[in-house]
């Protein structure tokens, strides 16, 4: 009779094992990777950079911004008596009276369009404290943090938490572009001065 031969399953079963432990592996990096990218995802979608307060938004024209300023309950704006030509080449500064919690605003244009926006705040009626938490719950820890203020920093805005209780919302762009022309026109007093000079 042909003699029976005993199969060895422990091969098998080794290589079963190890198969499914890399599967099991892989499912394990898949799924934390897909966690990972959903966290990424939630977090691009929770911390979205003001772009103003309330209905007056970084980015509107002169005529654009008065008009949500006299629809706004926030602030008793009067007009054209508000509104202030700078001597500053294209500013225009909306200076405005608050109501409620805010003492004041300061609405600053270049070229027409809203890119500062400064607001006083009551501190009988509202304290630090509060708008400090409030920021950070709703844009996250602050990029900057010193005594004296708390600096929100996104790609194309720069919000700020001031001492003694001030909010100021900025547009980076605008205002990067601003300095850059200050900056050239301090060189070329210099280089006038320089040339002046070298009359001696």
């Amino acid at each position: 009779a042909a003699e029976s031969v005993p199969v060895d399953y422990t091969a098998d079963t080794a290589d079963t094992a190890d198969t499914a432990d890399t599967a099991d592996t892989a499912d394990t990096a898949d799924t934390a990777d897909t966690a990972d990218t959903a966290d990424t995802a939630d977090t691009a979608l929770a911390v979205r950079p003001p772009t103003g307060f309330g209905r007056i938004e970084l980015g509107f024209g002169l005529d654009e911004t008065k008009e949500a300023l006299s629809g706004d309950p926030n602030f008793l704006f009067r007009g054209d008596p508000d509104v202030t030509m700078l001597r500053e080449p294209n500013e225009t500064l909306i200076e405005a009276e608050g109501a409620t919690f805010i003492d004041r605003a300061y609405f600053q244009f270049h070229d027409r369009r809203l890119y500062t926006i400064i607001l006083d705040l009551d501190p009988a009626r509202i304290d630090h404290y509060t708008l400090y938490t409030t920021f950070v719950g709703r844009y996250g820890e602050p990029t900057f943090l010193d005594p004296q203020q708390a600096v929100w920093r996104f790609e194309s805005v720069r919000l700020s938490l001031e001492r003694p209780l001030r909010v100021k919302y900025l547009d980076a762009a605008v205002f990067d572009a601003i300095v850059a022309e200050q900056k050239r026109g301090e060189s070329l007093t210099r280089l006038s001065r320089d040339r002046f000079l070298d009359q001696f």
